[in-house]
Formats: structure tokens, sequence, C-alpha cells
């Protein structure tokens, strides 16, 4: 894992250097980067402490001076376009080149966002046909830290045939379809880390927020109290790292290295002869290792966001993306306090009110129970301004990873369509609203559930359970835009659920041939 060492080390070594430095911007404002349209636009670096600092772009400058070595301007809305120049002077001049004007969006997860164009199962197809100079993805480097960060490493990449290879393939073709229907620069900044959880991407502020949250808060707390000591002793597990990898070096590696130029030697003669290679020799002893970082690991709570997330405010966004939730199923009921608090604390470190905050539900995995899936749907109530891609139609109930990306994107770029930009779509797959319990019959009614259609065959995929609470199959019928779900022997029913299970096999799809969320109606409390 490469954290950095150490992050909030580092920063204090920039922020300090930046008091004597030549002015300069912030990494996210590098050559190729796109820039929000229709809201203000903030712009901030580092400078010398009280240089004055003048920002160019287009008809506008603005200028300010910089204060404990870092300064801020805020541009006033820009109309999309492209290509232009942005120049910061100050005791020098700084000038950045090929800027666009379009919507940015973050795409941020775990592995599924993190999955690369390069591994989807069309690549080979949709590849060649990646010529899109107006879509760029900025992705930020893997970086854990204890506290907030000011700067993120990476850079602006234009999308080609060429580049789109190692792209979050899911924020490709989300960014694909958002550009082919606005004709607008789309700028992605993806954020995301394999195998993470929703509390390792949220701000500490975001979990003392909530009583649930309070042992993910009290965590947080304790490694901040203990990361002066931690970070001493680190230093000097380092110091020491270096004198016994010296020694290790001369006593272990040298020896081990001459038996193995002579093994080479043995076992290539032996080969030669005809005869069994001789036993392989081993080192003496481990090479020593380096001790574990005062920053914690990519599972602690805060610290993606302090590394990743925070450095990205407060770049103006008009929405985010997000895939996760895998690294959380074992904790599913608490997702669906955690999760919404996590949209909540980056909706207010950005202060830009309640963006658009689309999500994807969890593929059908063995290993996924239908729980998380549940907490994802709550959300959409527990948040508003929220959508969900449903993709009960492209898992693998082998592969956590489901190479089917594009409809991923699809579907999630159908919810930014709609909320984000107002078009009269439907953008949603039938979300259970409702029940009524008609003799034997339970009634389920749906959002989005014009045209509703059983796809492929007789409808599946339902259960109904009576006062005993044991599910059994049930027949499921649509009647105009409901579900009418039934079952022999039960004579008062008393639930009904859809897909409950790790790999749901389902069929309730709406006319635009978007899928149904799995739910229950008996929901845990």
């Amino acid at each position: 894992m490469n954290t950095n060492f150490p992050n909030t080390l580092a920063a204090f070594f920039l922020a300090t250097s930046a008091l004597h430095a030549d002015v300069k911007p912030n990494p996210l404002f590098t050559d190729g980067s796109v820039l929000q349209r229709g809201q203000a636009v903030p712009v901030w670096g580092t400078a010398r402490d009280g240089e004055k600092v003048s920002v160019a772009l287009g008809d506008q400058t603005v200028s300010t001076t910089a204060k404990d070595g870092t300064w801020r301007v805020d541009l006033k809305p820009l109309a999309a376009g492209g290509p232009f120049t942005l120049t910061i002077t100050g005791d020098n001049k700084v000038t950045v080149n090929n800027i666009l004007v379009g919507d940015v969006w973050i795409c941020s997860g775990q592995s599924n966002m993190a999955f690369r164009f390069n591994g989807t199962h069309n690549a080979k197809e949709e590849g060649p046909k990646a010529n899109y100079p107006k879509i760029r993805m900025f992705t930020v480097d893997r970086t854990v830290s204890i506290k907030p960060l000011a700067e993120a490493k990476g850079k602006w990449v234009e999308c080609s045939p060429e580049t789109v290879g190692g792209f979050s393939a899911v924020g490709y073709f989300f960014a694909r379809d958002l550009h082919q229907k606005l004709g607008i620069p789309i700028g992605m900044i993806h954020t995301s880390v394999g195998g993470t959880p929703a509390q390792a991407w949220t701000g500490i502020e975001g979990l003392g927020k909530n009583p649930e949250l309070q042992g993910y808060f009290t965590s947080a707390q304790n490694a901040l109290a203990k990361y002066p000591a931690a970070l001493t002793a680190y230093q000097q597990k380092m110091d020491n790292l270096k004198a016994t990898q010296l020694a290790w070096t001369k006593d272990v590696g040298a020896p081990y290295q001459a038996a193995l130029k002579k093994w080479n030697e043995d076992s290539a003669k032996a080969k030669a002869e005809g005869k069994p290679a001789p036993a392989k020799p081993a080192p003496a002893s481990p090479q020593p290792a380096a001790p574990v970082s005062p920053e914690g690991t990519q599972n602690n709570e805060c610290t993606l966001f302090n590394g990743m997330v925070n450095p990205l405010v407060p770049y103006a966004i008009k929405g985010a993306i997000w895939y996760q939730g895998e690294s959380n199923a074992g904790a599913a009921k608490l997702y669906r306090t955690l999760f919404p608090a996590m949209i909540a604390d980056w909706r207010t470190r950005w202060n830009q009110g309640n963006f658009p905050f689309l999500f994807v539900q969890i593929a059908p995995f063995n290993g996924q129970p239908p729980e998380i899936r549940e907490a994802q749907f709550l959300t959409l109530t527990a948040s508003e301004n929220t959508g969900m891609a449903v993709t009960t139609d492209v898992g693998e109930a082998k592969d956590i990873h489901p190479k089917r990306k594009e409809p991923v994107g699809q579907r999630l770029a159908l919810a930014a369509r709609a909320l984000a930009y107002g078009e009269k779509i439907e953008y949603s797959g039938p979300l259970y609203q409702s029940m009524d319990v008609k003799g034997n019959q339970i009634i389920l009614s749906f959002a989005h559930s014009k045209g509703l259609i059983a796809k492929d065959g007789i409808l599946k995929g339902f259960t109904i359970a009576g006062a005993d609470g044991k599910f059994i199959p049930a027949k499921a019928e649509i009647k105009d835009d409901k579900v009418i779900v039934s079952a022999e022997g039960i004579t008062e029913p008393k639930a009904a659920r859809y897909g409950w299970d790790n790999v749901p096999d389902v069929n309730l799809y709406n006319q635009e041939n978007l899928p149904a969320s799995p739910f229950r109606t008996d929901v845990e409390k």
C-alpha cells in the first residue's frame, strides 16, 4: 500500500516551505483540467506569506494576498467551453493550459469503482471508440492519513483509445453517456480504493454527529490522540530499520546471493548432465520489515477521507457517483446510518448544498447478503437528491468484480440526467413503496412502475410468509402498476420479499428495461 509516508509530516513540510516558496496552484489546477460551469469556481494554492496573487481566466482577473502560506480566489460562474488558459501571478507566474469548462463529477468507492476499463467485458469493442478529448479523468493516488491533507497527488488525463484503459470503467461509461447527451466537457475526479469501508471515507465530524456511529468516532479520536507519540516512535523505528537492513545485507543478504548464484550454476550443470537439481538455498533469516505507518490503514476511520477526499475540497463539482458497500456487508444494518452520514458529511464539506449523489446497488455475488442492498435502497429515503443504479442483471455469482460495467455507468448517467439536469425521463427501475393485504393476497405498490413487465417469462423471485414468518415461493402476477403475490396454504399473509438472496434470480422490470430493486416488506427495525 502506498501511504506516501508520512502524509501528515509531508503536509507539514509542504505548508512550511510554502511560506518561502513561489506561487503554486493546487495540483487539481494543472494542464488539462476541467472546471465546473455555472457556479463560483474556487482556485487555491500556496505562496509566500503576504504575497499578492492574481488569477486570470478569460476576461476575469481576481486577486488576493497569501496568508499563512496559502491563498484562494473565487472565479465568477463560467460558461461551458474551452480550451482556456489559467494564469496565476505572484512573485512568479504559472500558466495552466488546455483547460475546459463543463461539469465535474467525483467518482469514488472501492474496487468496483476502481475497476479499470481495460478489464471490462467489451473493452476490445469500446476502446477504439473512446476518442473523447473533452472527457478528462484525474485519478487520485492512494493515500491514507490520520489528519486531513491539503493536496492530492494525480494528474488530468485526456480520454483517448490509448489512455482509456486505465480509467475507472464505471466513471468512463458514465462520463461518455453524459458527454454524448449534453455535448459539454466532462471531468471525472476518480478517488477510490479496493476493499475499503465507508467509515474510512467519512470525516471525523461526520462520524461524530450520530450516536450510532460513536464507536467509529471514538476510534478516530483515539488514533488522533496517539498520533504524536506514534509518529515519534515510527521515526525511531525507521532509523533503527536502516541500521538493521545494512547489517542484514552484509551478514545474510550477501551470503544468500552468493549461494543463490552457485545454485543457479549447479542447477544448470545438473540439468545438462540429466541429474536432479540441488535444493534451492534460502536466506538464514527474513529481511527486516518496515514498521507500520502511524497514518493507519485504508480500513481505519477517516483515513481515506483525510488523504483522498479532503484534498479535493472545495473544488467546484456537479455531483458524485459511488460504488461501494461490499466491505460493510457484515454490518449492513449499521450501514443504513453510516452511508447517509457519509453523504451528509461530503455535502457539508463541499458547502454546495445537497448536490446529486448517485450510487450503485451491490451486484449479485455469493458473498454479498441481501441486507446490504436493502441498506442502500433505504438510503434513497434517508438522503435526498440521491439515485441508485440496480445491478441484479449484471452480477456474477462467483466474481465480486463483475466485468459488465457499461450498464452500470449508463444507469448512473440516466439518474444524473433526471436528478442533476432535470430531464423528464425514467431513470430507475421499480422501487417498492407499500403493501396492502386483501384476503390471501399481498398487493405491492412501486415507484417508477410504469409498464411493469416480467422479462423472459413468468414473474419470479417473490416469496411470501404468514404469521409464522416462514417464507415460501410465491405466485406473482402483474396487474397494472402493481404486483399481486400469494401462495397455497397461506390464507393470512403478513409479509413479502423480492430477490431476497445473495444471488437473486429475478426478472421484474419497467417498460424502460430497468430492473427492480430487491426488497422486503418486513424491514428489520
